[in-house]
């Protein structure tokens, strides 16, 4: 656990993912990516840029990886800030330890480009990057390197407000496409955004890093009140049948965030909907404790967490290509 001093600092530098009430959107994003941006890259991991569905995307390569599974990150920002290059850090341990290459698209953001905009985006991203991998495999000489031989391994990752975005993703997908995510591992979400939410009359929310009304003012942002009700907009508001043939799902979130509730919900419908999920939450961390790794020891262990969810499964049928 940190000590006092180093919890200020680490409240400090997390601050900034959050859009105030105060904010200016281009000054948030600025200090976003200047405090976030980090031009070393975890154990040797490479970094290429290439289009997928024409969104630029940087594409993150670890030294050793699991040839058939990608994961395909979709960064937070309150819908009006984040980039790649603020990310790249994040999502390069991530590949690292998960032992995959990872992709990270630079999506359009609101207010310039409000709902249903990133989404699209990142529905491009999804189908280029599921292609191209439906292709590698089928073109593989040992089609045994896939654990079912047929499907590329798609693994969705995302943040904050990034949750919103994959989940609508996901929401969106016929069942075919839905089985090629092999698992769904979400920091922080954002999962309702509707007007009427309880945490949005609440008086307090006991929140270090960002408020119930800077959330709403973002909301507003993204787009029309009437739509925040959508489940492509509000994931937990997704009616059972649609939750049901849902990839695994793995929740991770600090103890003193006023949205653990939504994931408490969202868990038990996924669960009551046949699906499966795992809330995992971390005493006495904030919201993102992830991205500020050098003041908290969590910070690491909650990203090692991470990558066992993938080396501790049953022995993998897929050969990994050293690189």
């Amino acid at each position: 656990m940190a000590c006092s001093r180093e919890r200020k600092a680490a409240i400090k530098k997390l601050k900034n993912l959050f859009f105030s009430q105060k904010s200016d959107v281009k000054n948030f994003r600025a200090k976003f990516d200047s405090v976030f941006s980090d031009p070393l890259l975890a154990n040797n991991v490479q970094r290429s840029e290439r289009l997928f569905g024409g969104i630029s995307c940087d594409v993150f390569s670890p030294e050793i990886y699991i040839t058939r599974r990608i994961i395909i990150y979709i960064h937070g920002g309150c819908f009006v800030g984040g980039s790649r290059e603020a990310y790249r850090s994040f999502a390069a341990s991530l590949a690292s330890c998960a032992s995959a290459r990872a992709v990270l698209p630079e999506f359009r953001l609101a207010p310039t480009h409000p709902y249903p905009a990133s989404l699209e985006d990142v529905q491009n991203v999804f189908r280029a990057v599921y292609s191209e991998e439906l292709i590698a495999t089928s073109l593989d000489t040992d089609v045994s390197c896939n654990s079912d031989g047929s499907k590329p391994q798609i693994i969705l990752m995302a943040d904050g407000s990034g949750a919103s975005i994959a989940l609508g993703l996901v929401l969106s997908l016929r069942d075919k496409y839905r089985s090629a995510i092999s698992k769904i591992v979400l920091f922080s979400p954002w999962l309702d955004l509707g007007a009427d939410s309880k945490k949005f009359t609440a008086k307090k929310n006991g929140d270090e890093l960002y408020t119930a009304e800077a959330m709403f003012r973002a909301a507003e942002m993204y787009t029309f009140q009437n739509n925040r009700n959508l489940s492509s907009v509000s994931p937990l508001r997704a009616e059972k049948e649609q939750l049901a043939s849902f990839p695994p799902v793995y929740i991770q979130m600090g103890e003193e965030e006023f949205t653990l509730e939504d994931a408490e919900q969202f868990e038990r419908k996924l669960l009551e909907a046949g699906a499966k999920c795992t809330l995992d939450v971390w005493p006495k961390m904030p919201a993102m404790f992830q991205l500020a790794d050098e003041y908290f020891e969590e910070a690491h262990l909650a990203v090692e967490k991470i990558g066992r969810l993938f080396t501790e499964q049953k022995a993998e049928k897929n050969s990994a290509r050293d690189f």
